[in-house]
Order: structure tokens, then C-alpha cells, then sequence
């Protein structure tokens, strides 16, 4: 099996073809797009919040995690009275992403130990870097196909020099773009986990794009598209180890990232035209609205009534007294779990699962 080497040992200039300079453009231009449109959403925490649920959901499909929004939304709203361990395992996937942004703003680095612990969250223990041999990919007829570096001390050294990559600008000459393709293809190569090392590739692409201020908000996630294009993704992984073909990896990295912006530009378009036509709708025919309760059933594309009590502040009785209005209305569906109700926030939902759009 090839050695891998330190990423900053490429040269820069052999991704200025003409191909990947175009490519590097129109994504460029979606994802500024993108960033533009985050940032009229008032409330940025329904954008971490509802597309992060989504990219938990797809991007653990891709480990074949598989559940269904319904359950992911279930086990967020009433995780005692639903158990689902698909859904519960995608949940610690949006935890894991969270904790890592808070870490990104906070320090305006992408370290080591940061990667560690989102990957610590996602898989609830501290084994932290893979000290035993034994870790090797296979293809779907169990034959391996790419045996990642099995010496510990080497594992170390290239997550040392993949956070020098990652922090230091003037390491390497090239578009943060380009960089993010090949900081994910360097991660997936060393394999430095036991487990879960392709759901923490996939949220350090987007910590990353925080981390260079090409987004503000964390909600550019490519795992839909990879989940599409997933035989095509694995091939060109191998081909980079295989025959050196890092343009064919970065320009479809780069393919990646202008089809998820472009789909995620409607998405938010979307909730923010079903979030004002929700608050003109409760302004105008309820008396009891406020920010809040806005706040709360987009926040939630299922609520509960004590969510509703503690983000507004009110008693039980209030709480159930607006959900059962706004069911009445229609604005919400009303369900049943047990002995416990939930609400779903029907044009919200329909947008995040995607029968709307």
C-alpha cells in the first residue's frame, strides 16, 4: 500500500488547470450565495438546528445509520417515551457538530484535540487516536482494499502536520476550497479512529469553511450529495492513493460543494418563506404571539409543550393552549406517543423532509 505523505508535499500549481479553476468559481459564487442568504435569517440557530438534524441524518446514512426523519425528529422531542438507536446514534452526530462549531468560534482553530473530541462526542468514548493494528477498508465483497498507517506514532505525526495544514495559511498557496478537498481525502487516508472517522471527515469539511469565514453558520453539508454520488465518492477516494489523480478528487469535491450549496440555498429560501408566512398568519389571527414562539416551532420540527413552557417562559396550561390553537389552525399536527403529545410544524416539516420542494 502506498505511504501517505504530508499534503503540504503536493504542489499547489497542479490545480491550476483550467477545469478545477472553473469548477472553483461557480462553487465559489454559490457558496457566497449561500452565506449571504444564512445571514437574513434573524435566528441562526434554526439554521444549526433543522439543517443540522438533516446532515446528522445523511451523512450517518452513508455508515448505513439509517433511519427516518420521523424518528430523528421523535427521539428529539420525547427521547424516554421513543427508542430508536439508529436515531438516537444520528442525534450525537449533531451534538458532535455543535460542540465542534462552539470550538471553531471560540478559538478560530481546527486543532487535534478538537477533532478528537467531536469525534469522542459522536461515539460516546475517549479511545481517542487508534493505538492497535488491525484497521484496514474493504469493499463490499470483504476484500481489502486500502490499509491505512498502523503505527501509532506515525497516526500522530500526520494529524500534527494535518492540523499545521489546516491552521497555518501560508503552508500551503491555494483556495480554501481546493484546501478542504484535500484535507478531508488526507483525513479519510490516515483513518485515525477505531470508529466513526467518516461522519467527523464530514463535519470538519464544514468547521473548516467556518474556520476560513467562507460561512458563518455551519449549514453547507455535502452528505446528501455524497450519499447520491457514493459509489463515485469511494472510487476517487482510492484512485488518489491508488494513482495519484488528486484533480479528479478535488474537482469533484469542488462539483460536491456548488450542487449542496445551490440545494441548500432553496432550503433555507424555503424556511424563511414558510417562517414569515407562520408569523403574519399567528400575528394576525392569534393574540398571543411573540419572537419566541416563532423561535421555538422552527427551532423544533417537532415540539412539545415543554419546550413551548420554558422558551416562553409561561405555565403548562398557557403552553397547551396556544398548541392546540395552532393545530386547530392547522399550523401544526397534533400526535400521540404513550401518554405524551407531540407537535409538527407542518410547513417546516415538509421542507426538511423534502415534499415541498
Amino acid at each position: 500500500m502506498p505511504k501517505i505523505f504530508p499534503i503540504e508535499q503536493l504542489d499547489p500549481r497542479r490545480f491550476d488547470t483550467p477545469d478545477i479553476l472553473k469548477r472553483l468559481a461557480s462553487s465559489s459564487r454559490q457558496l457566497a450565495e449561500l452565506k449571504g442568504i444564512a445571514g437574513s435569517i434573524p435566528n441562526q440557530g434554526i439554521l444549526i438546528n433543522t439543517l443540522g438534524m438533516k446532515e446528522a441524518k445523511d451523512s450517518s446514512e452513508i455508515e448505513n445509520i439509517v433511519t427516518t426523519h420521523d424518528e430523528l425528529f421523535k427521539d428529539d422531542v420525547l427521547p424516554d417515551a421513543f427508542s430508536s438507536p439508529a436515531a438516537k446514534e444520528v442525534n450525537r452526530y449533531r451534538q458532535a457538530l455543535r460542540l465542534g462549531f462552539d470550538q471553531v468560534k471560540k478559538s478560530g482553530l481546527i486543532t487535534a484535540n478538537n477533532i478528537i473530541q467531536v469525534q469522542a462526542e459522536l461515539e460516546r468514548n475517549n479511545a481517542g487516536f487508534r493505538k492497535l493494528p488491525g484497521t484496514a477498508l474493504k469493499n463490499n465483497f470483504g476484500e481489502t482494499i486500502y490499509t491505512p498507517p498502523q503505527d501509532p506514532n506515525e497516526i500522530i505525526g500526520l494529524m500534527r502536520n494535518l492540523e499545521h495544514f489546516i491552521n497555518e495559511a501560508d503552508l500551503f498557496n491555494a483556495d480554501p476550497l481546493i484546501k478542504m478537498a484535500l484535507i478531508h481525502h488526507q483525513f479519510e487516508s490516515i483513518h485515525p479512529f477505531y470508529d466513526g472517522n467518516g461522519r467527523t471527515g464530514r463535519i470538519l469539511n464544514v468547521l473548516y469553511l467556518v474556520k476560513e469565514g467562507l460561512l458563518n453558520v455551519p449549514v453547507l453539508y455535502l452528505s446528501s450529495h455524497i450519499v447520491r454520488t457514493k459509489s463515485d465518492y469511494y472510487r476517487l477516494l482510492q484512485t488518489v492513493r491508488d494513482k495519484d489523480a488528486w484533480e479528479e478528487w478535488v474537482i469533484y469535491m469542488l462539483e460536491v460543494v456548488e450542487q449542496t450549496a445551490r440545494q441548500t440555498i432553496s432550503t433555507i429560501d424555503a424556511i424563511k418563506h414558510a417562517l414569515l408566512d407562520y408569523k403574519h398568519r399567528i400575528r394576525s389571527e392569534f393574540k398571543f404571539y411573540s419572537q419566541d414562539l416563532i423561535n421555538n416551532l422552527f427551532n423544533h420540527p417537532y415540539t412539545k409543550i415543554e419546550f413551548v413552557q420554558q422558551d416562553l417562559n409561561v405555565s403548562r396550561l398557557t403552553a397547551t393552549k396556544y398548541m392546540e390553537a395552532l393545530a386547530e389552525a392547522g399550523l401544526l399536527k397534533k400526535h400521540k406517543i404513550g401518554r405524551s403529545n407531540y407537535y409538527v410544524n407542518v410547513r417546516l416539516n415538509e421542507i426538511l423532509v423534502g415534499t415541498s420542494l
